[in-house]
């Protein structure tokens, strides 16, 4: 008989759960708990926590009273931990922003369904069919072909005046995983370089790190060794700007300005403004509507940002030049990886298994080619472009 009841009990408390869920909840009784690997310090973290301050004050919330953000919480059981912790704080929504927090959100997730959980840059909300956990990214890979669109016009530039380091122009770019999103992110800023400037090459140095000020500045220094005329980047210190200001060598950053800094060498940076995401997130558990199980904020969204140009350091016409290109993909006639655009292997592929559908062996399962192009971040919210193509070569495999 007590394990009857007991079983009541908790089928009872599952019910409530699951309502309570999609009760709406008084503006004033939000809280939004932000968890993020690292802190301000980090051009990737500052991006979050920036856009959290923003999206809470136009929506009238206050810091302590509707948001708390804890940072410099590792990839490792403590988020779990610091979730919990959260939601014992009284959250109703908490978001993680790192790859690697992933697990341990799913897992808190599981503990709490009453609670809202949101993850930046994850692969699982579509398989792990939790109604209460979500994945959400942006089309970046627009905005940094954007970039590379810059990029080009200054080796075009630099190519024009006789400047090269060598026989072409070489984009030498600092990244921090061989994951997908790194992939796609490199690809595509090459190919947006590649069609103003059709003979520029990259080379590829990774750090093992979303964060390592001095092994990124040091991979930054190695590639201008090998010829780099530009460096781009896809980690999240200042390493690699440094780098670039100390040589004189032409930069693109990542998710924000650096001109403060590098005044006479940076150009422009791509970025994913968070502030539409933080804010939908929050309207739709106040109204106890659904969130999306995986939401991809794109230029139209205003997810997708680039920083203003630094005219002292781009070339003549950059900002016109992106506007063109810009009205481009948002009148749907470009699409960053067109398979007429780039080669493997000399080939063109007509056809591409992706990882989309993420196990533990990362098997390929979705055909990600269609209508003669590569499909990013349509399938789900992450990149799952993984491709090595032709003109990019890794440098410390």
């Amino acid at each position: 008989m007590k394990k009857i009841l007991a079983l009541v009990l908790v089928l009872a408390l599952c019910l409530t759960a699951a309502v309570s869920l999609a009760d709406p909840i008084a503006k004033e009784n939000i809280k939004l708990g932000v968890i993020t690997l690292h802190g301000e310090n980090s051009t990737y973290d500052a991006n979050f926590i920036n856009a959290v301050k923003e999206a809470c004050a136009e929506l009238g919330l206050e810091e302590g009273t509707n948001y708390v953000i804890v940072s410099d919480i590792e990839e490792a059981d403590i988020c779990r931990e610091t979730a919990l912790d959260l939601v014992d704080e009284g959250c109703n929504i908490i978001f993680a922003d790192s790859f690697g927090h992933e697990d341990f959100i799913i897992e808190a997730a599981k503990e709490h369904p009453e609670v809202e959980f949101c993850h930046a840059t994850g692969t699982k909300a579509h398989t792990e069919n939790l109604a209460n956990f979500h994945n959400a990214f942006a089309a970046i890979y627009e905005g940094r072909y954007l970039a590379g669109v810059a990029a080009g016009m200054k080796l075009e530039e630099i190519k024009a005046a006789g400047g090269l380091k060598g026989e072409v122009p070489m984009i030498g770019y600092v990244g921090a995983f061989p994951y997908a999103e790194v992939k796609s992110g490199y690809t595509s800023f090459y190919l947006g370089a590649r069609s103003v400037c059709p003979d520029v090459i990259m080379k590829v140095q990774f750090t093992g790190s979303w964060y390592d000020e001095t092994g990124e500045k040091t991979a930054a220094e190695a590639l201008i060794a090998l010829g780099a005329d530009l460096i781009s980047q896809h980690a999240d210190s200042m390493g690699a700007p440094k780098a670039c200001e100390a040589a004189g060598i032409p930069d693109v950053s990542y998710n924000g300005s650096t001109v403060d800094l590098c005044p006479n060498t940076f150009i422009v940076a791509s970025k994913i403004n968070w502030v539409p995401y933080f804010k939908y997130i929050i309207e739709k558990r106040i109204a106890g509507e659904a969130i999306d199980t995986d939401w991809t904020g794109t230029i139209a969204t205003g997810s997708v940002e680039l920083t203003d140009v630094n005219e002292k350091a781009a070339a003549a016409g950059t900002v016109e030049k992106i506007a063109e290109v810009k009205a481009q993909f948002e009148a749907g006639t470009l699409h960053v990886y067109d398979t007429a655009t780039w080669t493997k292997g000399g080939a063109v592929m007509e056809s591409y298994l992706a990882d989309v559908d993420t196990d533990a062996a990362f098997t390929p399962d979705t055909e990600a080619i269609v209508d003669g192009y590569f499909a990013e971040s349509t399938l789900r919210s992450a990149p799952y472009f993984d491709i090595d193509i032709d003109g990019i070569e890794i440098v410390n495999d």
